[in-house]
């Protein structure tokens, strides 16, 4: 069976007359706009703010496509990668009926959104060596497995994922393959991007909230193939992202040269980091990352976590998690911030 986007897609979603905004039955530039409702005399801030955004972001699409090497048809903009994930949901899961493979650990919003969307979630935990279990992935599928979720690198584990692998379910599962590279940036790997013409069940997620250092502007990517972008953008609420949010990305595509440069310093700080922390006596084990964090195992997380909070320090604690015993996760920091937090480790071994 090959992938048909019309077999996965809910009954209802197939059948939904999108919402059409003003901005839908009028594209192009015009002298006097009295068709959208908005307040003609303008805001308390700025002229243009009074009027609304362009709904599908066609001119940061326009840079993202000579960016990444991928036609304005194949992205999808979403309000931070939560919505990418939450609309996959939506459009594909039947509630009650359908589920999604994890496979942890692993990003916590995938999980949330199917509890929110009301879909099971099966899980193939990682293997040892936080890599894919296949033969284990594979018993989990059957007619109502919908998407399969993988980050890459992972999150909290730092690593990447095996290539071959990923290839592997792409090639024997007919459902969407979601491929999130939130740190791809950072890693050694090529993006699943210059792989979408090969996958038409791939969805590649990215996001300006990493490298970009746009976290709080909240901007997620998807990159898929049209069909699959044209369901993002039938589901998708008519202006889903504001036009200051538009206007602050459109001036950072044009800053690339200092992305990557800011890419090698968290990168030489990275390892910097990973060099230093082995000199520290509580830490076990450092694993290896291509993120911009490291997955630290050490002496007692939980008193390690709180020590560090004395210190007004914050890491994560994932202790908890399943494969990640008595791990914190640390994100890296300007060569400073690293600097404190080493000492302040240090100070917690003498204590």
């Amino acid at each position: 069976m090959a992938f048909d986007i019309n077999q996965l897609l809910r009954p209802n979603i197939k059948a939904l007359v999108p919402y059409s905004s003003a901005r839908d039955e009028f594209q192009g530039e015009a002298k006097i706009y009295l068709d959208a409702n908005e307040n003609s005399i303008g805001s308390p801030l700025l002229k243009w703010y009074n009027r609304y955004p362009d709904p599908y972001q066609l001119k940061i699409k326009e840079k993202l496509s000579a960016i990444k090497g991928v036609s304005i048809e194949q992205i999808f903009l979403g309000n931070g990668s939560d919505e990418c994930i939450d609309i996959l949901y939506r459009a594909f899961c039947n509630p009650g009926t359908d589920n999604v493979i994890i496979c942890p650990p692993t990003y916590g919003m995938y999980e949330v959104s199917a509890n929110i969307n009301d879909v099971e979630i099966r899980k193939a935990p990682l293997l040892e060596n936080f890599q894919l279990d296949l033969i284990h992935m594979e018993t989990l599928v059957d007619e109502h497995t919908k998407i399969i979720w993988i980050c890459s690198p992972n999150n909290p584990t730092g690593n990447s994922i095996h290539h071959e692998d990923i290839e592997a379910v792409l090639n024997n599962f007919d459902g969407i393959v979601v491929v999130d590279e939130a740190y791809i940036n950072f890693a050694r790997q090529h993006s699943f991007i210059q792989q979408l013409n090969d996958y038409p069940n791939l969805v590649v997620m990215q996001t300006l909230s990493k490298a970009w250092g746009l976290a709080g502007l909240r901007l997620g990517m998807a990159f898929a193939s049209e069909e699959i972008i044209r369901v993002y953008n039938k589901v998708k609420p008519p202006y889903n992202i504001s036009e200051a949010v538009q206007e602050l990305v459109l001036e950072a595509l044009d800053h690339v040269e200092d992305v990557n440069a800011m890419i090698r310093e968290l990168v030489h700080q990275r390892l910097r980091l990973e060099q230093e922390l082995l000199q520290v006596p509580i830490v076990q084990r450092i694993y290896p990352s291509d993120s911009n964090f490291l997955l630290v195992q050490v002496q007692d997380a939980r008193a390690v976590y709180e020590w560090l909070l004395t210190q007004k320090i914050v890491v994560r604690d994932r202790s908890k998690v399943i494969l990640c015993d008595n791990c914190i996760r640390i994100t890296v920091g300007t060569e400073s911030e690293n600097s404190e937090l080493l000492d302040a480790l240090l100070q917690f071994q003498a204590a």
